[in-house]
């Protein structure tokens, strides 16, 4: 945390948003984002709650989108009526902060295992379900021709599974489990072309959680062109139950209703058969980014104890295909 007229940081704020900053408090963020909370004076006098966000020194995922283009996509959520955070000013190029935007800090709690276990969001818990599934209908709903200008990803889903086991295979380790979930994938996923916008992380953990339940959406670096299933199965990836593994929605929802909610909202009808791909795919997907985080540490590039740990959650991962490809289900 850093507070006081010292930290240049506040200036430079101040200079964006066009009113003076009182306050820049560093955030817990993942390996893609550096994220600051931020007070700026509104007009009123009272509070004006910002966040800033920059491209974290480190590894990022690939194929992230650029700040300038994750912050013009989430405006753009924003005024189609979306649950998503008003952007307030974009980083020009060469800017002392580096990469990134300020939108505004909207309320919610973003911590999946204190909403997913603490009694005052029960109700929250119960309309999560509905509540995500109409974002997503909504979402996979727009136009696809208004993102031409942006540098959204849009391969065919075969050209992003050889992508995902290229990238696999950089890191030179040995899982035959892995590698039977690639062949199984091979097997089934086709070449389809893309034909939605798809958050590409959409679960507990990017969303701000309110009483009433979904708050806001998160963390859009990884939206692209794809195939509206991916962020159904993505939801239901077993990590992101934050140990509710009994709800295998995010830990608050059945896939049943998840899906039926989605159709109700205008969402085309799911295949189950490919849903279960895509939670396969985002399982494997998953446990390649506790690789990546784990070798980030391993090789020095960003020491960290974090990210070592996750990079020892391979074998959770692993167990998790395992019971993925053969019963249909964790």
């Amino acid at each position: 945390m850093t507070e006081g007229a010292a930290d240049p940081r506040m200036a430079q704020i101040a200079d964006l948003v066009g009113a003076p900053v009182t306050r820049v408090e560093a955030l817990t963020g993942g390996a893609a984002s550096a994220t600051f909370a931020v007070d700026a004076v509104a007009a009123d006098g009272g509070v004006w709650p910002l966040i800033l966000q920059c491209a974290a020194a480190g590894s990022v995922p690939v194929g992230g989108l650029p700040k300038a283009d994750q912050a013009a996509l989430q405006q753009m959520a924003h005024d189609a009526g979306l649950p998503v955070a008003r952007v307030v000013a974009v980083l020009p190029p060469g800017h002392a902060l580096g990469e990134g935007f300020v939108m505004e800090r909207l309320p919610g709690e973003a911590l999946a295992p204190r909403w997913l276990k603490a009694p005052e969001y029960a109700a929250a818990r119960a309309a999560l379900t509905g509540q995500c599934a109409a974002f997503l209908a909504r979402l996979h709903a727009l136009p696809v021709a208004g993102f031409g200008h942006l540098a959204l990803p849009g391969g065919s889903t075969g050209a992003a599974l050889a992508s995902m086991e290229a990238n696999y295979r950089r890191f030179r380790v040995d899982s035959p489990i892995f590698d039977l979930a690639f062949a199984w994938l091979k097997e089934r996923v086709g070449d389809a072309p893309p034909s939605a916008l798809v958050h590409g992380d959409f679960r507990s953990g990017n969303i701000l959680v309110t009483t009433e339940g979904l708050g806001a959406v998160l963390d859009w670096e990884l939206a692209h062109l794809g195939e509206p299933q991916e962020d159904l199965g993505w939801l239901c990836v077993n990590a992101w139950r934050f140990g509710v593994w009994q709800q295998p929605v995010g830990g608050f929802g059945t896939r049943d209703a998840l899906f039926a909610a989605y159709e109700e909202a205008g969402g085309a009808r799911v295949d189950r058969a490919r849903a279960n791909l895509w939670e396969v795919w985002g399982t494997l997907r998953w446990g390649l980014s506790c690789l990546q985080l784990g070798d980030d540490h391993v090789s020095g590039r960003v020491r960290s104890v974090e990210r070592a740990a996750i990079g020892r959650r391979v074998s959770e991962v692993e167990l998790d295909l395992v019971h993925l490809i053969r019963f249909g289900d964790i």
